[in-house]
């Protein structure tokens, strides 16, 4: 069975978050191969352990290709944008199907894993137009370029406070919540990131999740005015102090963690203050939110990669480092070719 890390891998399609990949898309387990049971060992020979059953991904057949789109190299890839960045992943193409729905076909994907005996099955629609899969209820970008759409948005319009290069060639969004404990945790990764890739630009979105932090939206409105009043560093101590004291903004109303911020990142916090208080403060809020909702970032923190969204925190260090790579790899050789 595919894990729900494989998957959210998949696409970014996930937690995919706009990518999807938070996943959805279903797998099922198929039979696996069985190996036959090997002779006892003698009383005097040692006996070496044997050697792990690999899967084997069943033939194709060419009578599972009813639909004319997408092609199977469409379908491939989609994936290979997608997972090429794991060496230990192999997959086929199955079958890409008619459906009685106009237009809609239906992908049917089996995966193995390196060391693993177990087959996968990954089933998905695509619409007509070809610019969308449907998984359970996700609809995710698919094609060549299924991230290139949301990179487009992000370098537009994510304003947050940056790190890094001054360049938009590789972006790092981070959609964050200052009263978000994940966001807490995942400071410490932000920090490797901007260290380890400087010639990206890193950027902290801010994401308030309203519903669920009653003082979300005020801390976000204060980084802003940090940022807009004392640039990019005052935002950074800003936030370093915010996440440092997140607990104690449910006190007060947070005023006084926020205040205290203010002072650490060398600003007034009747000036900062002011700046909140006011329609333009909070509307800077409000674009925040409406960018998150047309990505479909539906929690935080969540990471863009060049538009590639990638959950932040659930991934080990060295594979999130990885995808980071392949992604950029992909997104510079796409660069050259035009």
């Amino acid at each position: 069975m595919i894990s729900r890390r494989t998957l959210h891998s998949l696409a970014m399609p996930a937690i995919l978050m706009a990518g999807a990949l938070t996943l959805t898309i279903s797998a099922q387990a198929q039979a696996s191969t069985q190996s036959s049971m090997p002779a006892a060992p003698s009383a005097s020979t040692p006996s070496a352990p044997a050697p792990a059953t690999e899967a084997q991904l069943p033939p194709v057949n060419p009578k599972n290709f009813t639909a004319a789109q997408p092609t199977k190299a469409e379908v491939e890839s989609f994936l290979k944008t997608s997972w090429g960045y794991d060496t230990n992943r192999s997959y086929e193409v199955y079958g890409i199907l008619k459906t009685p729905a106009p237009g809609v076909s239906k992908v049917i994907v089996f995966v193995a894993e390196k060391g693993r005996p177990q087959v996968a099955g990954l089933t998905f629609f695509v619409t007509p137009d070809g610019h969308y899969l449907i998984a359970n209820d996700s609809i995710i970008p698919f094609g060549p370029h299924p991230f290139a759409a949301a990179r487009a948005t992000l370098q537009q319009d994510a304003t947050g406070a940056w790190q890094g290069s001054a360049s938009k060639q590789h972006e790092l969004v981070e959609f964050a919540d200052f009263q978000c404990p994940h966001c807490k945790a995942a400071q410490p990764t932000a920090k490797k990131l901007i260290a380890d890739f400087p010639n990206a630009r890193y950027v902290y979105q801010p994401f308030p999740l309203v519903n669920v932090h009653p003082e979300a939206f005020k801390a976000a409105d204060y980084g802003n005015c940090v940022t807009k009043l004392g640039g990019n560093t005052a935002f950074f101590k800003f936030a370093d102090s915010v996440f440092a004291n997140q607990d104690d903004l449910v006190n007060d109303g947070g005023t006084k963690t926020l205040d205290a911020a203010v002072t650490a990142a060398g600003l007034d916090p009747a000036k900062v203050a002011a700046c909140a208080a006011s329609p333009a403060g909070k509307a800077a809020v409000q674009a925040d939110l409406k960018l998150a909702n047309e990505l479909n970032v539906n929690e935080t923190p969540t990471l863009f990669v060049d538009g590639r969204p990638v959950p932040m925190t659930e991934l080990p260090y060295p594979e999130l480092k990885k995808i980071i790579e392949y992604q950029f790899n992909l997104d510079s050789n796409t660069t050259s070719a035009k």
